[in-house]
């Protein structure tokens, strides 16, 4: 995933090895942060490296593949990691995570329920909660006149150079898969190429750009008017300009779920436990969302929410719209093979 944080600039940062560490100064007990991106503010790190006495030291990467690779290494060694729902079962499989004392993290019971025991970690037995998402369209309803509702609004060739989709496989065929009224974990050849075959039609009907962090100032200076998003670039948008919107089409969506994990060979057990419970506790999730503009799983957190949010159903989304969204699964490399080359054919194809 590649989204677009919303966050403090964070100081002191010191780059070693490519990857950029956080809150580096002198004490006696500290633990390592693997984060996506800087997705956490400045002020819960303070206060919990104040409260315990326990440095943070952050490292951050762009995409969970390289999480997952670093990870894999014996050699590296960190305390909290940051896992996609996409990867959690693999490293589970795999033995990278370690389960969770869950005595030591009571803060797990302020998450809501709808957000616990998902197919990723059924029990929770290596995984809390930290934030989710989904991947929905944004539009420009100063261009876009008609109720947008519907995956179908991608394809109408009114808007022919203004619709922005993700150059990632599994997003744009999850987009298409959904469209035709399929699973986004399809590995059905029939349905992938029907999946296929109907974004090649997109192509010749509105020519559409692709992209990932690029649409985001695209739509915002009306290069587009209809992008494919992240739903936290897009309620950040929304926010900023009056006549954009974000929206969750009725066929469903990816639904995302980022969490926190300690993997096997940390060090500092205790003091990750410390972590995830403080950073999962009902003012640092508020913090948190409220930086980084994606949704928290954490009810008493939600609560606190300006109303405007906590009952934004393209942020908390209604219990019919969410069982027709799902989290990416693990692909096998035969099927992850066979989306890449469709895709591939389908970018070549205009």
């Amino acid at each position: 995933m590649n989204k677009l944080m919303k966050v403090i600039s964070l100081a002191a940062t010191i780059v070693v090895a490519g990857m950029s560490f956080v809150g580096c100064s002198k004490g006696s007990e500290s633990i390592t942060f693997f984060n996506y991106g800087e997705n956490i503010d400045r002020e819960t790190l303070d206060q919990f490296e104040k409260e315990y006495g326990i440095k943070v030291k952050m490292g951050t990467f762009d995409d969970m593949d390289t999480m997952y690779l670093k990870m894999s290494d014996s050699s590296v060694k960190y305390d909290v990691i940051l896992v996609s729902d996409a990867l959690m079962p693999k490293m589970i499989n795999e033995g990278l995570l370690q389960e969770l004392n869950k005595s030591n993290i009571p803060n797990i019971a302020q998450m809501d329920e709808e957000y616990l025991n998902l197919e990723m970690d059924p029990e929770n037995k290596y995984s809390v909660p930290y934030m989710f998402g989904t991947i929905g369209i944004i539009y420009d309803k100063n261009v876009v006149t008609e109720e947008v509702d519907s995956w179908d609004i991608m394809w109408n060739e009114k808007y022919k150079d203004k619709v922005f989709m993700f150059d990632t496989y599994r997003d744009t065929m999850g987009a298409a898969l959904k469209k035709l009224g399929y699973s986004i974990n399809s590995e059905d050849p029939k349905e992938l190429e029907e999946a296929q075959k109907i974004l090649i039609e997109q192509r010749k009907l509105v020519d559409p750009q692709y992209g990932v962090d690029n649409g985001t100032s695209m739509i915002a200076t009306g290069e587009t008017a209809l992008n494919m998003i992240w739903s936290g670039e897009g309620l950040n948008l929304q926010d900023e300009h009056p006549n954009l919107v974000y929206t969750i089409p009725k066929e469903g969506v990816n639904f995302w779920m980022d969490s926190l994990c300690i993997p096997k060979n940390a060090k500092n057990v205790e003091g990750a436990e410390k972590f995830i419970n403080f950073v999962s506790g009902k003012e640092s999730a508020l913090r948190i969302a409220d930086e980084i503009g994606y949704t928290t799983p954490n009810k008493e957190a939600r609560l606190e929410q300006p109303e405007h949010v906590r009952n934004n159903p393209n942020a908390y989304m209604p219990k019919e719209v969410m069982a027709l969204s799902e989290l990416y699964r693990p692909l096998s490399l035969d099927v992850k093979r066979m989306y890449d080359r469709l895709w591939t054919e389908v970018k070549v194809s205009h």
